[in-house]
């Protein structure tokens, strides 16, 4: 794990951008696998401090944003330059735009069905050669079963899931789905709840282009049932245009990605984020509620 400090960063800004030197540093975030610091009103610097594997979707990031950002209809980070590793910092480093807003998972998203479908319709066209794979998102469900099992399991011996036969009713029905046979898409493949940014209830912004890739859209449509409330989901899957078949996938994959949360929001160690178990129980409720 990497120090940084502003401090730090002020020198490495001053070191390879100077003409940025004079915008204050401060802390913005602090995330996984990234950093955010501030750097001025408009710009931050995002920069990687746990593990080794950060830096290529760091680099990602500076690669392919900026090529699609322009057509997205919320506003997203957009990566403005390049830091190299240096004796200063020994990982490289971005300069994005920055955003403003709240996380979803600290403020919720009361209204925002019609701004996500038409976010991920456009986000969602055909990546080009040489676009990141996912790592286990974005394939096929089957590869996701053993660990959801276990899942299912350790969640259900805490006590925390109150019926695992149900949860895993709706896991087999989207195992049981047809697959992806379409091209593979640009999909943000990390939509949970403290990378959408809200003002006033509504969607204002999406952040963490880290695990971008090119897949099975059904993996971030499952952000549906962890972002918005009950009475949304219909208006979102109604203002998105998907086969019968990617719903049920999307639906898996909300399953998972609720346990997850939960597993998360429970732990009591330094990994855990308590904000993140809220929405967990309130995705896998919405799941369990409309079992096909």
């Amino acid at each position: 794990m990497l120090e940084i400090t502003a401090e730090l960063v002020h020198e490495l800004v001053r070191e390879q951008h100077p003409d940025l030197a004079d915008r204050a540093v401060w802390l913005g975030a602090r995330g996984w696998a990234n950093q955010l610091w501030r750097l001025g009103d408009d710009l931050a610097v995002r920069l990687p401090w746990v593990t080794d594997d950060a830096d290529a979707p760091l680099l990602n990031e500076h690669t392919w944003v900026p090529t699609f950002a322009p057509r997205l209809p919320l506003p997203v980070p957009v990566p403005q330059r390049l830091g190299r590793p240096s004796e200063l910092f020994p990982r490289p480093w971005i300069i994005t735009t920055w955003v403003s807003g709240t996380p979803a998972d600290l403020a919720p998203v009361t209204r925002g069905a019609a701004s996500l479908a038409a976010f991920l319709t456009e986000l969602h066209r055909p990546a080009p050669s040489g676009a990141p794979t996912g790592r286990d998102r974005g394939g096929p469900l089957a590869e996701r079963a053993a660990a959801f099992e276990r899942g299912v399991a350790h969640t259900s011996e805490r006590g925390l899931i109150d019926d695992p036969d149900a949860v895993l009713a709706v896991w087999q029905d989207a195992l049981a789905a047809p697959p992806w046979t379409g091209p593979a898409l640009w999909i943000h493949a990390d939509l949970h709840p403290a990378n959408v940014l809200t003002a006033d209830g509504a969607l204002c912004g999406v952040v963490d282009f880290g695990d971008l890739c090119a897949g099975d859209p059904a993996y971030d449509l499952s952000a549906g049932w962890l972002l918005l409330p009950d009475d949304s989901i219909g208006r979102f899957t109604a203002a998105y245009d998907a086969d019968p078949a990617t719903w049920r996938r999307a639906r898996g994959w909300a399953m998972a990605r609720a346990l997850s949360g939960i597993i998360i929001g429970n732990d009591s160690g330094p990994g855990g984020k308590p904000t993140w178990a809220p929405p967990g129980r309130a995705a896998l409720r919405r799941l369990v509620a409309t079992l096909p």
